[in-house]
């Protein structure tokens, strides 16, 4: 069972989910500290870091949270996943009311929240979204889907087109509630964007200088310059 006290991070995602980048950007920055990918259900990857399978995981909204500090991250657009040869590859995008009267396939690992979504589902629920794929490609319905998993689940039969008003898929970081490690913190600050040198450990501000810190900063800047070298505090004065 992974622990952000070791010296390691376990990263639990979702189907879709796209973890890479950040994978190379902690490569950079820790080197010396392995980060593991752990690919994990929709439905259980808050359950993951809740009981310690994963450090952190990347999930979809909405899902049971509790017990755990919720960062948002992004929103995917939510697309129909059709037949190459169906009406609504007709258009590049599509709308709701263009699903009315469409059947629509609800795997039981659907993720789209969409209390009124259109079309007319159908009786049988794959038990996952990659039977339902297979549905599509036989004709028996349409499929919603975040625009990731659509492109995860591609094949040379199938085409998907976004949906113009409907809602969006949120996905998030989630992580134990509490205070966090210092590993498990500089993930964050990476996901984030924060830079390297941006960290919270960063090293607070040189204080303001005084006016008479001011005053010889000056005096040698004219100096470098080539503009006189008078002292500080006597200009101004005439000559007596």
């Amino acid at each position: 069972m992974p622990s952000s006290s070791l010296p390691s991070l376990t990263l639990g995602y979702v189907p879709g989910g796209t973890p890479a980048k950040w994978a190379r950007n902690w490569e950079e920055r820790h080197a010396e500290v392995p980060l593991r990918l752990c690919a994990v259900a929709a439905a259980a990857a808050a359950a993951a870091v809740r009981d310690g399978t994963v450090d952190v995981a990347l999930l979809r909204i909405p899902t049971d949270t509790s017990g755990l500090a919720v960062i948002p991250l992004y929103e995917e657009t939510t697309v129909a996943v059709v037949p190459t040869d169906h009406l609504l590859t007709a258009a590049d995008v599509i709308t709701a009311a263009d699903l009315d009267g469409e059947p629509i396939l609800l795997p039981r690992d659907h993720v789209v929240a969409w209390a009124d979504a259109p079309g007319a589902p159908v009786q049988h629920r794959p038990q996952n979204t990659a039977d339902a794929v297979e549905l599509v490609a036989a004709g028996i319905g349409a499929l919603i889907l975040p625009q990731s998993l659509a492109r995860l689940y591609h094949r040379k039969d199938l085409t998907y087109r976004p949906i113009t008003d409907a809602p969006a898929c949120p996905v998030a970081l989630a992580v134990p509630e509490g205070p966090q490690s210092a590993l498990l913190e500089d993930f964050i600050g990476i996901v984030r964007g924060r830079k390297p040198g941006s960290s919270r450990g960063q090293v607070e501000p040189a204080p303001k200088r005084t006016a008479r810190e001011k005053a010889l900063a000056k005096h040698a800047a004219r100096a470098a310059a080539g503009g006189g070298a008078r002292e500080p505090g006597r200009a101004g004065r005439g000559r007596r």
